[in-house]
């Protein structure tokens, strides 16, 4: 089964298959307008707590860390229910989490389209 959940950049252009797309980060990203970026939902309550963010600064050594605590995050009941809002504003479409950093390896998004690709798994969602 494919997952319901993929990610990509928003600097990446927008395709018929990416279904609902969601900006996933709390902050806007540099040097794109409003009108540039095609988005759905703006979920920045999804996006890592401000001091996580900070903390984590985009710095490969704070990785695991960051993950782990991220994770956390997103286990909180809010977190959780705003997950389902996703999914049932998708109605049965892909969802696609759209970010800005620059790092394909060491983003929140990761995290966030793994969690919820879980989340699919256990409410059988997606």
């Amino acid at each position: 089964m494919k997952s319901p959940v993929q990610i990509k950049r928003v600097y990446e252009e927008p395709e018929n298959t990416d279904g609902l797309r969601v900006f996933i980060d709390r902050l806007w990203p540099r040097g794109l307008s409003k009108a540039a970026l095609k988005y759905d939902l703006w979920c920045k309550d999804l996006a890592p707590s401000p001091a996580l963010r900070t903390w984590f600064g985009h710095k490969p050594e704070h990785w695991e860390g960051f993950r782990h605590d991220y994770a956390a995050e997103l286990q909180d009941a809010q977190a959780q229910a705003r997950m389902g809002e996703v999914f049932q504003a998708a109605r049965g479409r892909r969802i696609t989490l759209v970010f800005g950093a620059k790092d394909l390896e060491h983003n929140h998004a990761l995290i966030l389209a793994e969690a919820m690709n879980d989340y699919a798994r256990r409410h059988s969602v997606g």
